[in-house]
């Protein structure tokens, strides 16, 4: 077994909670993000072939099932579970939408954090019970085989769980860069940080980065897997956006990213009502309020592939982080959509202008 010891420490606040839905550290939610940012490390290396890393993927993390059960081999623990303890929240910072009621400030906060953030008495208050503040650290501990004897699961051998294991230091260093947990944590709640074991402490890599390059892959071709896999890139490099400001506080960086989700979501126009059509706007997420799609059924869900992190810089600075998981449409949903389901090129085309937008002087971001 390999053990490193690491310290996560919340650049923001983390909705994270338990099952009685108050704030607490717990280690499933951190093993649940080792296996997400696993995926993208490990997937180059398994030819992007989603059974052989499933299978993969069970040797070191279990599986669970009527015929064949096994038991995670990566083993984490916590030094604390300790409950939150920000339990109300200070002023939100106003921006303009110009689609609400017409055009009207909005609460930057309460828009990325909408649910467990809420609006109550003309002012953006804490919907849960608590929340973990910024500033908050932790010791990690996360132990892994690195290798095992004999036959394993389908056939998989030694060398098998070896090239698995390999890409668990790589998962903690993507989870370092572009990690986040817990509720509306792809719009940058819950940013975190690693440090320790042999996590490089720079807070933004460089796209020459060998880990970057080793887990990008063009946009027309990440469109051709529904699942999150890799990290784009375009014409024009890796499709990762920084800020070109750093900025005092957590609160001025989540502003930054409120004001960039709606100046990218608002350049996609809407061409009809509330009912109709799947549009350019539904590829970025669904729902959208008054925006329904007529053939989708009320469950439907589109979760946004641009995802959002809050770094902070060994100056003590926040830098506002945009980066792109392309995958293509859910088969179920595109199921659903039939012949009006947007093909690759339609879909590559959308987010190309989304890109375009934020490469554009309407944006204060920058490629790395």
């Amino acid at each position: 077994m390999r053990k490193l010891e690491l310290t996560v420490r919340f650049n923001t606040p983390a909705f994270l909670g338990n099952a009685e839905q108050s704030s607490q550290w717990r280690t499933p939610p951190f093993k649940a993000l080792l296996r997400q940012w696993w995926r993208i490390a490990a997937a180059n290396g398994f030819g992007y072939d989603s059974e052989r890393l499933r299978e993969a993927e069970g040797l070191l993390f279990g599986t669970a099932g009527e015929n064949q059960s096994r038991q995670s081999a990566v083993r984490m623990r916590l030094d604390r579970w300790d409950h939150g303890v920000l339990r109300s929240w200070e002023q939100d910072t106003q921006v303009f939408h110009r689609e609400v009621r017409g055009g009207r400030n909005i609460g930057a906060q309460l828009y990325l954090g909408y649910g467990p953030l809420t609006f109550a008495q003309g002012k953006t208050v804490l919907k849960a019970n608590a929340a973990i503040q910024a500033g908050h650290h932790a010791r990690l501990h996360v132990a892994f085989p690195t290798h095992t004897n004999g036959a394993l699961v389908s056939g998989l051998t030694d060398r098998a769980i070896s090239q698995a294991a390999a890409a668990l230091p790589e998962a903690l260093q993507l989870i370092h860069w572009f990690g986040t947990i817990g509720g509306r944590s792809r719009n940058g709640w819950g940013s975190l940080a690693l440090t320790g074991g042999d996590i490089q402490s720079v807070a933004i890599p460089a796209a020459s980065d060998p880990l970057i390059a080793e887990i990008a892959l063009p946009l027309d071709q990440c469109l051709r897997q529904d699942w999150p896999h890799a990290l784009g890139k375009d014409a024009r490099g890796v499709l990762f956006w920084k800020s070109k400001q750093e900025f005092p506080t957590w609160r001025d960086a989540m502003t930054t990213l409120a004001k960039a989700k709606i100046g990218f979501r608002t350049h996609l126009k809407f061409t009809h009502g509330r009912n109709g059509p799947f549009e350019d706007r539904h590829l970025l997420a669904y729902p959208v309020t008054n925006h329904n799609v007529e053939k989708l059924p009320r469950e439907a869900r589109l979760a946004n592939q641009l995802r959002f992190k809050v770094a902070k810089t060994a100056n003590g600075k926040f830098v506002s982080m945009i980066f792109h998981l392309p995958c293509a449409l859910p088969y179920e949903l595109a199921q659903k959509l039939g012949p009006n389901k947007p093909n690759v090129d339609k879909q590559a085309e959308v987010w190309s202008r989304v890109h375009a937008w934020l490469d554009s002087s309407a944006s204060v971001f920058q490629r790395i």
